[in-house]
């Protein structure tokens, strides 16, 4: 099986290409050098000629904050970018797994999210990776939509990095205490998608590690572990400035 994956330089991405070698299967990966995915011409010509049998998509714009000023090429990335890949599929009659998020939803309510619950997303990021779950569900019969959230892996950045580097020069750090989730190691998620991949069982899916915790929680428990002395205290997500709205 030949599998086509976007993204290659991401967390995600790199460990996909990894598990794909481990299960014997051919990974074909590409990133911005190799492929613009908002060049829907590049796109066209980049994953014809590499004849896949699946695409697995892990490229995206991410930065949530940032995003709020940079909409326009947050959605060519996350939106169109998507939609010129499920359009190349649809005409290859291919499979194509799209990882979204947990920012499709408003994150409101108490209980954990099931995958057809109603899309909601509160900001620029979230919506712009909804649009990308409606292109590829109007383009691609044979699809995977993966929500994943929390995740960390060895390669990219990653809340875990940013708070081993922050305890290198910070003695005490306030960390948001009221938005909970399942951190979600990327060596786990890869296994999943590459199995998954190669099924046809399509649909919508969202894909974590066991438990949950809060940022505040996940900060305590890494600095625990890693063996620093970094004062940790918890603060709500008024207090905490960010330009985009967040589910809790």
């Amino acid at each position: 099986m030949r599998v086509f994956v976007t993204g290659v330089k991401g967390q995600l991405g790199y460990d996909v290409m990894n598990e794909l070698e481990k299960q014997g299967l051919e990974g074909i990966g590409v990133d911005i050098d190799e492929m613009d995915i908002t060049d829907a011409d590049q796109v066209n010509k980049v994953i014809k000629e590499a004849a896949p049998d699946a695409v697995i998509h892990c490229a995206a714009y991410t930065a949530v904050d940032a995003a709020e000023d940079n909409e326009e090429i947050c959605r060519k990335v996350n939106a169109q970018g998507t939609e010129n890949i499920a359009k190349v599929c649809e005409e290859l009659d291919i499979k194509m797994m799209y990882i979204s998020t947990d920012y499709v939803f408003n994150g409101q309510g108490e209980r954990p999210w099931e995958p057809d619950d109603k899309r909601e997303p509160l900001n620029v990021y979230g919506q712009t990776k909804y649009e990308g779950e409606l292109a590829i569900e109007e383009h691609v019969k044979k699809f995977f939509t993966v929500r994943i959230a929390w995740v960390f892996g060895v390669n990219g950045k990653n809340f875990i990095k940013t708070m081993l580097n922050l305890g290198k020069t910070h003695d005490h750090l306030t960390v948001v205490n009221d938005q909970t989730g399942s951190p979600t190691y990327t060596y786990d998620l890869a296994r999943l998608l590459v199995d998954m991949i190669q099924t046809d069982k399509y649909g919508r899916y969202h894909a974590t590690n066991e438990g949950i915790c809060t940022w505040y929680e996940f900060a305590c428990e890494i600095f625990k572990q890693a063996g620093m002395n970094v004062s940790v205290a918890p603060v709500s997500s008024d207090e905490y400035p960010a330009k985009a709205k967040t589910s809790i």
